[in-house]
């Protein structure tokens, strides 16, 4: 898709990114939170990636925002401060068009550039398209955790995948 463009994140970008998180929220058991955050909370929790210096990419079209990826801290402990965890969103209506795939590589690079030395996909186990988009960017399988979420009614397994940066 030689017309979607990445770009660092941007004050401006916080609706359009609460809006494409809202539905993983409300819909799906990709995030397992259960409580649809606010402007203000996303403002502030990609305010806190920024000041950490962790990489923050939006993909867009013709100025229109389809989806934003970000890299931060695996666990907050000093001892994991090479490893991040990546955070891919979509647009719902342009999932399946290789945005994804090209989102996860900048992201791999952006976070190989602050620093990461390790990368961890932590993956509700049924999303076999999420296991699929890291697989064929080099990620392997390195655990699964059992019934470890609980959303909608049902418990959920994870699956970690790592990649060396």
């Amino acid at each position: 898709m030689p017309d979607v463009a990445f770009r660092p994140f941007a004050w401006s970008d916080v609706p359009a990114i609460t809006a494409i998180y809202r539905p993983y929220v409300e819909e799906t058991v990709i995030t397992f939170e259960t409580e649809t955050p606010s402007e203000t909370e996303m403002a502030e929790r990609f305010g806190k990636l920024k000041a950490l210096g962790h990489p923050l990419i939006v993909a867009e079209r013709a100025g229109e925002v389809l989806g934003y990826a970000y890299a931060s801290f695996y666990r907050p402990r000093a001892a994991y401060r090479f490893t991040c965890e990546d955070s891919i969103y979509l647009r719902q209506d342009t999932v399946g068009q290789g945005i994804g795939g090209r989102l996860l590589d900048e992201l791999m690079a952006q976070s190989r550039a602050a620093g990461f030395k390790q990368m961890i996909a932590v993956i509700t186990a049924e999303r076999a398209n999420s296991v699929r988009l890291h697989e064929k960017a080099g990620f392997r399988h390195v655990g699964r955790y059992e019934a470890v979420g609980y959303k909608f009614d049902r418990w959920l397994d994870i699956v970690h995948l790592q990649k060396g940066l």
